[in-house]
């Protein structure tokens, strides 16, 4: 197919000035929440991540190794089919009905209100002394860690983290792959990062079976990740949080994690907030700051809206600007 002058493949796919509606729409959706997991393609992945691990082979690392690369690579490269066709679809339509389209299936593609009402539980939780059901919660919405120990300085600190970590893989990474390869790109992102979710953990059943799928996540965040702690300094000025100590912080800390990216977003809101977060054994970001309180969750979650925000103003403003180039 000819690329045009648009940058448009032929009639099907979406313009920069189409991508950035789209955005904007799905952004607007996404205050309306999410649906039921069983309309929700991100719970579909899910379901056939969790099929095809029951299948897994057992006992041989090497066939496992290679079982957890097929069903990311080849997860990834049907989803990326899939929106593919939906991207031709959609490109029929006039554009207003594009725009609406297109902005449902980004907006499944990541869920900032969805985060942000899992953090408000929790706070509300601590703010009402329950620890048990604050511990719940956590464990629920947001970790995979043992919480049943952890008092309301470590349940504020893993909500917190949880609340930074998920600004960059939950929300900016999709928005980012949507706007540099479209639907494919965001949908394919999702696959991946979901297969992490899943599979990437050293326990006796996943050890191999989820190591290429937790380096291929690892290597799709790169980018976004540095994005987001930059975007989550720039949150901190706007908002009035601590944008030097944020800068400080991610630039000592920022590699102190075992991920190469979880540490970025969350050393980054450690500083802009000025509290210390631990994970015992693990880390310690923003060494020296106070102990974490129920309120730092609300503020992380306003970190993490103004973050989201300014990504999408630099989306249009980009926009804006290559328009006037061109014309």
């Amino acid at each position: 197919m000819r690329i045009s002058s648009d940058n448009t493949i032929g009639a099907f796919s979406f313009s920069m000035a189409d991508k950035t509606i789209t955005l904007l729409v799905a952004l607007l959706l996404d205050t309306l929440g999410d649906p039921p997991n069983r309309w929700h393609p991100v719970g579909w992945m899910g379901s056939a991540i969790g099929a095809l691990q029951r299948r897994a082979p057992a006992g041989d690392p090497g066939r496992q190794l290679a079982y957890g690369g097929l069903i990311a690579i080849g997860g990834m490269s049907i989803v990326a089919g899939i929106g593919r066709i939906l991207a031709c679809l959609i490109a029929l339509l006039p554009r207003p009905l594009r725009w609406l389209a297109g902005g449902v299936i980004v907006k499944m593609t990541f869920s900032l209100r969805g985060l942000a009402d899992a953090a408000n539980e929790v706070y509300q939780a601590l703010a009402q002394g329950d620890l048990k059901e604050a511990r719940r919660l956590v464990s629920w919405h947001l970790v995979s860690r043992d919480t049943s120990m952890l008092d309301e300085a470590q349940l504020a600190a893993a909500t917190v983290e949880s609340v930074a970590e998920n600004t960059s893989d939950g929300i900016i990474a999709p928005l980012f792959f949507f706007v540099t390869l479209g639907l494919p790109g965001a949908l394919a992102y999702r696959f991946a990062n979901t297969a992490d979710a899943m599979l990437g953990y050293r326990d006796a059943v996943r050890e191999w079976l989820g190591k290429i799928p937790a380096r291929l996540d690892d290597l799709l965040n790169l980018v976004p990740a540095r994005l987001t702690a930059l975007l989550l300094v720039a949150a901190a000025a706007l908002t009035g949080e601590d944008a030097r100590g944020a800068l400080i912080t991610w630039r000592r800390d920022r590699n102190k994690t075992a991920s190469p990216n979880a540490g970025q977003p969350m050393s980054t809101a450690a500083g802009a907030l000025g509290i210390e977060l631990a994970k015992n054994n693990h880390y310690i970001l923003g060494v020296g700051g106070r102990a974490p309180a129920a309120n730092d969750i609300r503020r992380s979650a306003q970190l993490m809206r103004a973050a989201t925000l300014l990504g999408a103003g630099l989306v249009v403003l980009g926009t804006l600007l290559w328009s006037r180039r061109q014309s």
